[in-house]
Parts: C-alpha cells; sequence; structure tokens
C-alpha cells in the first residue's frame, strides 16, 4: 500500500496548486498533505512540485506524473461508483471549461438544470475563449466549437451553429447588398477579434478580410452595432437568430454561407470518463437545440 501513499495529496495540490486549498478540499491538515507529498518525493527521488511562498506549480516531471495518477484516481472512483451502484446517484465534482459567450447563454444554464436534478453534483467552470491544456489544468471536460485540431482529445458531437452575415434593413435601404465576397470591400464591416469572415465558395472554404470602423471583442456588442444599422456583422445563430425572425436583421450573401459548425465536448484519452461526467454529457447532447 506503501505506492499509493500520498498520491491522492499530490494530485490535489497539483489541480488546486495550493496546499492549503488541497488540504481543505480533503478534510485533512495542511500539514498531513505536505509530509505526505514530500513523501512521496523522496520515494521516488523525483521534484514534482516547486514552492514558493506564493506559488505552487508542477515541474516537467510533475505534470507526466500527475497525468497517470489522476487517470487511476478517476478509475479508482469508477470503480467505486460501479459496486456502490452511483450510476443512479451520481456525486462528485466536476470541472468544465467552456467558450464565454456560448458558455453564459447556452450552456451553464444546462448545467444547471443538471444539478437540479443532480444535488450531490459539484460543478466548477472557467469560461475562456482560449483553448486551454485540459491535462494540466485539471479539466474533466471542455465544450469547444468549430473543428478540432488537437487529435489526441476524444470528442463527442454535442450540437451544431451556423454563422450569418446579416444587417440591419435600415443599413441594406442606404447602402445596398454585397452580391458577392468581392463587394464586401465597399461595406462597413463590423468586425470581431479576427479581421477576416468564413465562407463557402462553390467548394471551398475560404476566410475573407474585411474592414470596417468598428472592432469589438464582444459579440453582444457588434450585435448591437448592427442592429443600429451601423454595417454588417458576421455571427453565429445564437445572436442573431431571434432578430433575424423579428426582421430586425436580413441574412445576406446566403450563397456564399459557410457549411455548420459542430460544437464539442472534449476530454483528454488518458482520462476515464467516469459516470457523472458521461451523464452530464448525455444531457448536454439530448438538451441543446
Amino acid at each position: 500500500m506503501m505506492k499509493w501513499d500520498g498520491i491522492s495529496e499530490f494530485v490535489y495540490v497539483a489541480e488546486y496548486e495550493s496546499f492549503t486549498r488541497a488540504a481543505k478540499e480533503m478534510a485533512i491538515s495542511t500539514a498531513q498533505v505536505s509530509r505526505q507529498v514530500s513523501a512521496l518525493e523522496k520515494r521516488l527521488n523525483i521534484k514534482l512540485l516547486y514552492r514558493t511562498t506564493r506559488n505552487v506549480s508542477l515541474t516537467e516531471e510533475g505534470r507526466v506524473f500527475y497525468q497517470h495518477c489522476r487517470g487511476v484516481l478517476d478509475s479508482l472512483d469508477a470503480a467505486e461508483q460501479a459496486v456502490s451502484n452511483l450510476n443512479s446517484t451520481p456525486q462528485g465534482r466536476i470541472k468544465l471549461t467552456v467558450p464565454v459567450t456560448y458558455g453564459e447563454q447556452q450552456l451553464l444554464p444546462l448545467v444547471n438544470d443538471f444539478m437540479m436534478q443532480y444535488s450531490d453534483i459539484e460543478v466548477t467552470a472557467f469560461l475562456s475563449n482560449q483553448k486551454v491544456d485540459l491535462v494540466e489544468g485539471g479539466y474533466d471536460l471542455a465544450v469547444r466549437i468549430g473543428k478540432l485540431s488537437n487529435s489526441t482529445l476524444m470528442a463527442k458531437k454535442l450540437s451544431k451553429r451556423t454563422n450569418f452575415v446579416c444587417a440591419s434593413p435600415t443599413y441594406v435601404e442606404k447602402y445596398g447588398i454585397p452580391h458577392s465576397l468581392t463587394e464586401l470591400s465597399k461595406h462597413n464591416c463590423l468586425l470581431g477579434t479576427p479581421d477576416y469572415w468564413h465562407f463557402k465558395e462553390a467548394t471551398k472554404e475560404r476566410n475573407i478580410r474585411v474592414t470596417g470602423k468598428v472592432r469589438y471583442n464582444s459579440g453582444y456588442s457588434l450585435l448591437d452595432a448592427a442592429l443600429k444599422g451601423l454595417g454588417i456583422v458576421q455571427l453565429p445563430d445564437y445572436y442573431v437568430q431571434k432578430h433575424l425572425e423579428a426582421g430586425e436583421l436580413v441574412t445576406l450573401l446566403d450563397n456564399y454561407r459557410e457549411p455548420e459548425e459542430g460544437i464539442w465536448a472534449v476530454y483528454p484519452q488518458n482520462r476515464h470518463l467516469s459516470p457523472k461526467i458521461r451523464l452530464l454529457v448525455d444531457y448536454l447532447a439530448e438538451s441543446l437545440p
């Protein structure tokens, strides 16, 4: 059993980047956590953690060891759940990362509904449009949109989205409609972070560079500008759908609309998908439009 000594303590410290927080989560003393981790490092003859008065971080060896230890603990957790019939009453912590706007508008309300059904589930969500390292960050799950470039991740498709190019009727009446991609250069395009838009021309996907007087890193601010007739915008359906239905926006360049993008739940290959995670993923897949 000596091989298991300090493993849980090390994993908690790695995930919370704090001996004090790890001790609180494990309901033991900080001194005990420190002793166990130090003994583990001594037994392995490897430095797993960098320690300063303010920060705790993994060494390169620590990151490798953490990945394996996290997988082992997940497997043990799944084994305990299997023998205690916890599949019907899932419990424990789920840590996930989701895109900001899609998370706020679509995903987290569903996560809240999920938690209302399963009161023993705890959820920590980090909203970011950056692709964080799931293993290093100790995440059980991430939701990502579009093409998946990282082949080391497992994925399940949850839903899909469509990007629309649109403008207000006021703008169209004043400045006209672009009939081709080249005509976009004659219009004020409302830009987000990138300065190009996605299209499909014939069978090829194209990125078209656009220009304009507005650049916001906020989809809602771009939507507001479009509604007020300041220019043409390209935004996902969950921003513009109700405004299209209300006639407050009209779609443009429909023949060049890019194919639908997948919305995916992704998780590391070496991370066992525990019953509570699988249940959440299935719930999101069933509930998302």
